[in-house]
């Protein structure tokens, strides 16, 4: 019995997976070169209630990501304070924060919001305050790797459309204004519709909202595609895939998400080799 009822999940999931405006399987391709992944923690507590930051940090560990954005990352009041032991997650992943200014002494994020790269070094961070109804931000960091530069837009949108509209326009005004590169746009953009009545459909056209969508809320049965990886150029990303283990199932209510990177492939086809290596830069590690 318990065979048969992990066989109709799975058939469900891939149903829900196969919706119409959501990634399908056969969009993915194999290739790329740097893994880019985001995960809400929701403040280290899990669908158990039980706060453990811990287990998230495993979680976190297992994604084996080259750079990841991580939402929720401090306290929402009081001291606004780290929760992760970021010490421990560099000895246990090799991931270290990207430096940006916090809201505290102790905290680790921009409006919750922390980028941990693991491989690459950092070209320059700015440090977004987004509009809307609630307080938002995002991070825009440009990222020197092997294989070329990257930029990495890790948001947390609100939770009301129009906040979403007017955040994503500020997004794209903001990567307007910046030296052309391969860009990702990941987190959780708290988005579940796809098509005209997306509030990200003003991404449109520099990326493709669809492209990244693939249902990761809630972690014990993933329906809704709220954490998005958009890349530009639109093949930018090789493949998208949600980290579905049992202990990532509990430690939020958000499932983590992982995009594989093309990115030599892009730098070679529109770019040419300039920029490719030895860029003046803050070395990260």
């Amino acid at each position: 019995m318990k065979k048969l009822n992990e066989k109709m999940s799975s058939a469900a999931l891939a149903a829900i997976r196969n919706r119409r405006g959501h990634r399908p399987f056969s969009a993915n391709r194999d290739g790329g070169d740097t893994v880019i992944a985001s995960y809400n923690v929701h403040k280290c507590v899990g669908v158990d209630r039980k706060f453990d930051p811990e287990r998230v940090a495993a979680v976190i560990s297992e994604i084996d990501a080259d750079v990841i954005a991580i939402q929720e990352a401090d306290k929402r009041f009081g001291a606004r304070s780290g929760l992760l032991d970021l010490t421990a997650l560099e000895r246990d992943s090799g991931l270290i924060p990207v430096p940006i200014m916090t809201h505290s002494t102790g905290g680790h994020g921009w409006h919750g919001n922390m980028l941990m790269i693991r491989k690459g070094t950092v070209l320059n961070v700015r440090q977004l305050k987004l509009p809307g109804v609630e307080p938002r931000g995002a991070l825009v960091v440009n990222f020197d790797f092997p294989n070329g530069r990257l930029r990495v837009v890790a948001a947390h949108f609100g939770l009301l459309k129009r906040s979403r509209q007017l955040q994503a326009k500020a997004v794209l005004a903001s990567v307007a204004q910046e030296e052309e590169m391969p860009t990702v746009l990941i987190g959780d953009l708290n988005e579940w519709r796809v098509g005209r009545r997306s509030s990200l459909s003003p991404l449109v056209p520099v990326f493709d909202p669809a492209a990244g969508a693939v249902p990761s809320f809630p972690s014990r049965f993933p329906v809704l595609a709220l954490d998005r990886v958009l890349g530009h150029p639109h093949d930018l990303v090789a493949a998208v895939e949600v980290h579905d283990s049992p202990l990532a199932r509990v430690a939020s209510d958000h499932l983590p998400i992982k995009a594989h990177i093309d990115l030599q492939a892009i730098w070679d086809r529109s770019y040419g080799n300039a920029h490719r290596v030895g860029a003046t830069a803050e070395a990260v590690r």
